[in-house]
């Protein structure tokens, strides 16, 4: 796996605390709560502890921030779907949300985690659709591929795909447990942010 050189920068509850990174591209890191996204990013990163792992699902209530080998940054938002927050923590947090996806500069990619066991919950499927509205590229990786046979998986992606209207290229399957899929994942970005930098894909 590649390995690479991330660092927190910063937790935001609001657009006062956002970061200044000088104009580099942003991936933000999106799914519902218990999707695996801290695991993912840690996977991600091979780190073990860069974004908190938490026993319960919705634990994640601001908006991160981690530079990632100096180049990009990478941004873990609060899951959605999470029911057991009281009213005003949902609205307090939507808030947040849209003012970061409606105001924030740079954002060059969302990855959008779904459970490949599953396939997109309708909350996936508004999500990515918000996405869309908002001209942000989008690559789909689905979590916890080591829950299903390897002879499945490709036909896992492949209803995925069809379900969120994505072409296959921009659809992973990783194991956070495994380690597996991360260095395709990896490919995907690079081409995504770097594409002077991209091998020419084969044909």
């Amino acid at each position: 796996m590649k390995q690479l050189d991330a660092k927190f920068l910063t937790s935001a509850a609001d657009k006062s605390q956002w970061p200044d990174t000088g104009g580099k591209p942003e991936v933000v890191v999106v799914g519902r709560s218990n999707v695996g996204k801290s695991s993912f990013i840690n996977a991600l990163t091979n780190r073990k502890k860069l974004a908190y792992v938490g026993g319960t699902p919705g634990k994640t209530q601001l908006i991160n921030f981690f530079d990632v080998d100096g180049e990009w940054t990478l941004v873990d938002v609060p899951g959605y779907g999470y029911a057991k927050l009281s009213q005003a923590q949902l609205q307090k947090m939507g808030k947040m949300m849209d003012d970061y996806f409606l105001k924030r500069e740079g954002i060059s990619c969302a990855i959008s985690l779904i459970d490949l066991r599953h396939g997109p919950t309708s909350d996936d499927l508004d999500m990515v659709q918000f996405l869309k509205d908002q001209n942000i590229p989008i690559l789909c990786i689905a979590t916890k591929a080591d829950k299903v046979p390897k002879t499945k998986r490709l036909a896992q992606l492949r209803k995925s795909a069809q379900a969120l209207n994505l072409p296959l290229r921009a659809m992973a399957a990783v194991s956070s447990v495994d380690k597996t899929g991360f260095d395709e994942v990896y490919t995907l970005l690079q081409n995504r942010l770097f594409p002077e930098k991209s091998e020419p894909e084969q044909a």
